[in-house]
């Protein structure tokens, strides 16, 4: 996870403290919204001409995970990550997720923020993979019968035949081809990159991910992982061993992140 820590930590000091959160959400946002956009503008009419009952359960799983990736992801950026909020909500302060601003108070937005959207993009590479094969690797159409032809490629010559011979159904046809490959072109761009943002977000997100349920395993906050590791370094100087105060053992650091310790 360092490296991509030493990444977070030098590009918002490129952009600077009052600059970087802005930028980091607004872009977060964006991704968001466009990978969602090529959801439904290329999944929904491939799936509905292929089964709507199927459609519709995907419609309703799709939009619950993506409202939960919505209501965490807008508590994450807006919930102060130390100390509870006051007077409400305020989006001024936002705590962004960044330069391991997660705290007690944002932890558990910020992780079921990263779950949701793990499974919501594992969620959309599995319902889009075979639309993706049949859009670059579409069916070919039968051979026919009889003896190769065989065509000498070796000299290409401009065609310069005037289409003025030819009828407006005819013209209007050679229009519908042209538009028709137009956006095939534009469907294979949006796939691919729907394609690699996908995988890019399933590898950082997921490492991610793992890493802080390890540290609620821990009974850690990213901050609190920082000091508990100065103290532990500390201690080990001295010749003795460090606890830290808030583990609890593994299902009760569980039970309390996740607000279940008084409901089972």
């Amino acid at each position: 996870m360092e490296p991509m820590f030493w990444f977070v930590e030098n590009f918002t000091a490129c952009l600077g403290p009052r600059c970087s959160p802005q930028v980091f959400v607004v872009m977060v946002s964006l991704l968001t919204a466009s990978i969602v956009y090529i959801a439904y503008y290329l999944g929904l009419p491939w799936w509905w001409d292929r089964s709507p009952s199927v459609t519709i359960i995907l419609l309703l799983v799709g939009n619950w995970l993506l409202v939960n990736v919505c209501f965490h992801y807008y508590m994450g950026v807006t919930v102060p990550a130390g100390y509870p909020p006051q007077g409400g909500l305020i989006p001024e302060a936002h705590a962004a997720w960044l330069n391991n601003c997660v705290g007690h108070y944002n932890h558990r937005h910020f992780f079921l923020y990263m779950v949701y959207t793990v499974i919501g993009i594992t969620f959309i590479m599995i319902f889009g993979v075979r639309l993706a094969y049949e859009e670059f690797f579409p069916e070919q159409e039968p051979e026919l019968d009889g003896h190769p032809v065989r065509l000498n490629n070796s000299e290409i010559i401009p065609v310069t035949e005037s289409l003025d011979h030819l009828s407006k159904e005819e013209l209007a046809e050679i229009a519908k081809q042209a538009a028709e490959t137009e956006t095939k072109e534009w469907r294979r761009k949006l796939i691919i990159f729907a394609g690699l943002i996908c995988i890019a977000t399933f590898t950082a997100l997921g490492a991610l991910a793992w890493w802080h349920a390890g540290l609620i395993t821990r009974g850690e906050t990213s901050i609190e992982a920082r000091i508990n590791s100065t103290e532990s370094q500390k201690y080990r100087a001295q010749g003795k061993f460090y606890q830290n105060p808030y583990d609890f053992g593994p299902r009760e650091n569980w039970r309390l992140f996740l607000g279940t310790k008084n409901r089972f």
